[in-house]
């Protein structure tokens, strides 16, 4: 029941930041009965600001209680930016930020570890790219990466 809901909410996200000029990064839905909690995550080249994400948010949680979307209608909605450390979920997050730092966890070992910190060098005919030190380049399948993100430089 949760993924039908979470589906439907990521339905109507995408409908909403599409039209505003948006790319819909993630949802999120957590929790159940009166704790349930909808996490959506927006993005656009020039950056998010507030006023953005009070948009969506005014959007889609209109949309959510007009159509009954949230069991019991309780929840809390929180729209933002994916941050300076935002996850990279789909192949062209990837190729969009080759050349940044990141950080990536495997499903099982390669070479003996699972944790990896390199420089996006890529995606391509589904494996990802990380540069992990000078001349050392690994490419494993997107389906080995459990979860990735970006680093920040400071």
């Amino acid at each position: 029941m949760r993924e039908a809901v979470a589906s439907k909410i990521e339905e109507i996200a995408q409908r909403v930041t599409q039209s505003e000029g948006m790319e819909l990064v993630e949802v999120e839905v957590k929790g159940g009965g009166a704790h349930r909690f909808v996490r959506i995550s927006i993005d656009k080249p020039a950056g998010i600001s507030h006023a953005d994400c009070e948009l969506v948010s005014q959007q889609v949680g209109t949309i959510l209680d007009v159509e009954d979307v949230v069991p019991g209608g309780r929840y809390t909605l929180e729209v933002s930016s994916p941050g300076v450390e935002r996850k990279l979920l789909k192949p062209a997050d990837y190729q969009r930020f080759q050349g940044k730092k990141a950080a990536v966890t495997l499903r099982e070992d390669f070479e003996g570890r699972r944790h990896w910190d390199g420089v996006l060098a890529g995606f391509q005919e589904g494996s990802v790219a990380l540069e992990v030190g000078p001349g050392k380049t690994l490419r494993f399948p997107l389906e080995q990466v459990q979860k990735a993100h970006l680093k920040f430089e400071w």
